[in-house]
C-alpha cells in the first residue's frame, strides 16, 4: 500500500513533525530563560530586614556586572549598577512609560563621549523592598536599549558593600 492509500502514515508523519516542533520550542523557552538568568541573575531581588535597615543582595552576572530588576514609578525596569554615573541614566525612549518629564537640557560626559541629556526626577525608585524617592535622573537619547544605569544619585542614599561576587545594598 502506498501513502496515498494509507491515511495513518501521513498522520504519523505530521505527529512526528509536530513533536519535533514542540520539543524545539520547549528547548528555546528553557535556554532563553537560562540566558536571561546569566544576564540578570537578580530578576527577583530578595529583601531582608536587619534591625531597622532593609538589605538587598545582588549577585554579579557572568560579565561581572550587577544587574537587577526594579521599578520606577511603579513600572518594571532593569537596572545596571554604575558607580561612575552621577545620576540615574534613563534611555529617553522610556520617559513616557516611566512617567518622567524632561526638564532643563544640558551636556553629560559618558563612556561614549559627551551627549545632550534632559534632567528629570524619579518620584519613586524601588529595588526589592528598598525605596528611594525624588531621585535625580537624566533622559539620554543616545541610550538605545532598555537598561537603566543606576547611578550615584541612588547609591549615595544607601550603604553599599561588595563582597566576593555580591553587592549588598542597605538603607541608611
Amino acid at each position: 500500500m502506498n501513502e496515498q492509500q494509507d491515511p495513518t502514515a501521513s498522520t504519523g508523519k505530521w505527529m512526528i513533525a509536530l513533536a519535533w516542533i514542540c520539543g524545539f520550542g520547549l528547548l528555546v523557552f528553557v535556554f532563553s530563560d537560562l540566558l536571561e538568568k546569566q544576564v540578570n541573575p537578580n530578576s527577583e531581588p530578595r529583601s531582608e530586614r536587619i534591625g531597622s535597615q532593609t538589605e538587598v543582595r545582588l549577585k554579579q552576572n557572568r560579565q561581572g556586572h550587577y544587574v537587577t530588576t526594579g521599578y520606577i514609578n511603579g513600572e518594571e525596569v532593569v537596572f545596571l549598577v554604575d558607580t561612575g554615573a552621577t545620576d540615574v541614566a534613563v534611555p529617553a525612549h522610556l520617559a513616557n512609560r516611566l512617567q518622567l518629564k524632561a526638564g532643563r537640557e544640558g551636556l553629560a560626559s559618558t563612556a561614549n563621549g559627551v551627549v545632550r541629556v534632559a534632567e528629570s526626577t524619579i518620584n519613586i525608585l524601588r529595588i526589592g523592598d528598598i525605596v528611594v524617592r525624588n531621585v535625580k535622573a537624566n533622559l539620554n537619547p543616545g541610550m538605545q536599549d532598555d537598561h537603566i544605569l543606576l547611578g550615584m544619585s541612588v547609591l549615595r542614599q544607601l550603604e553599599f558593600t561588595q563582597r566576593g561576587d555580591w553587592l549588598i545594598l542597605r538603607t541608611l
